[in-house]
């Protein structure tokens, strides 16, 4: 696996990281979910899943992992990994995230799953709650899908809270999403907190359906943020479980070089310049390792060319994954 360092942070990473949003959770926004992982998703279960794909994926080399508050049980199920192994503090990468709430009871057929909430009061309870599970691994804790609607970049008391997170050792990120994404990491950019800004990493999403984001992202790593790139694979639309006239092309692209779809995809993310991680989702062993296999593609510039004519509106593109079903 090949190794590198998120931005000017000195966090070491790998080029693919390893994200527990599906797997911390029964239900979420990913097509084929029910066939990949049936109908068993008790806490039991998912925690043994959970395990499995970190098991794989440390052994193949990854070491950044990303989770959230949010993930349902991921911080739990990968604290528990930690401890069971063990594995060092500097052994390992670990990201979390705070702003958002799961709420959805691990009940697959909750109205609402997960509530949002950027308050300095809900910053410092959850801070607590990830410290109290990941303890010494925690490296980077991140502002869940911060928005300019949300407040939370202008938020004095929140910045200043984050700033001295940083004094205390913890590299302090943001993640973004929604069609807005460049618009809120420029502000993040422009930030000083008595001439500090607290963040040094961005999480984006960027795939070759949505690339909107990534003029914005090239400013961020200009400045020497670390770059960090979720839903490479569109919540499964870029996979085979995703079939429209644009996959198509990805499946051309594909065929050129005996790869699958989701090869191409996050091989496409990879080949961003700016780009020092590109997290991989999996909930099965196969999906990972064909993730994985990623890192083995060159993508000519006939394929960019092929690639570049299934960019969508961004707008259309966040409308299609709101609609998505929780499963």
């Amino acid at each position: 696996m090949i190794a590198t360092t998120l931005g000017n942070t000195g966090l070491a990473v790998t080029r693919i990281g390893l994200g527990l949003a599906a797997l911390g959770r029964p239900a979420y926004i990913t097509l084929g979910r029910d066939d990949d992982l049936g109908p068993e998703r008790d806490s039991a279960t998912m925690q043994q899943r959970c395990h499995d794909i970190l098991d794989l994926a440390y052994r193949a080399g990854v070491r950044y992992v990303d989770a959230a508050r949010s993930y349902g049980r991921a911080e739990e199920f990968l604290a528990s990994w930690l401890a069971s192994r063990p594995i060092a503090p500097d052994a390992i990468t670990v990201g979390s995230k705070w702003g958002y709430r799961y709420v959805g009871d691990w009940d697959m057929a909750a109205a609402v799953h997960e509530i949002k909430d950027h308050s300095l009061a809900m910053f410092r309870d959850q801070l607590a709650q990830s410290t109290a599970l990941l303890g010494p691994h925690l490296d980077l804790y991140q502002v869940h899908s911060a928005t300019l609607e949300s407040g939370v970049l202008d938020d004095r008391a929140v910045l200043h809270a984050l700033a001295e997170l940083v004094d205390n050792g913890v590299t302090v990120g943001l993640t973004v999403s929604g069609p807005r994404q460049a618009d809120v990491v420029r502000h993040a950019l422009e930030l000083g907190v008595e001439a500090a800004n607290p963040f040094s990493t961005v999480q984006a999403t960027w795939n070759v359906l949505e690339p909107s984001v990534g003029p914005a992202l090239v400013e961020a790593r200009a400045r020497g943020w670390g770059v960090l790139v979720k839903e490479a694979l569109a919540n499964g639309r870029l996979t085979g479980w995703g079939h429209d006239r644009r996959t198509s092309a990805l499946e051309d692209v594909a065929a050129r070089h005996g790869a699958s779809v989701d090869q191409v995809a996050i091989a496409a993310a990879l080949g961003q310049p700016w780009a020092d991680v590109v997290l991989s989702g999996p909930v099965t062993a196969a999906q990972l390792e064909s993730n994985l296999t990623a890192l083995e593609l060159t993508l000519s510039d006939e394929d960019w060319e092929r690639l570049a004519s299934v960019v969508e509106d961004p707008t259309d593109y966040w409308d299609r994954r709101s609609a998505l079903p929780w499963s």
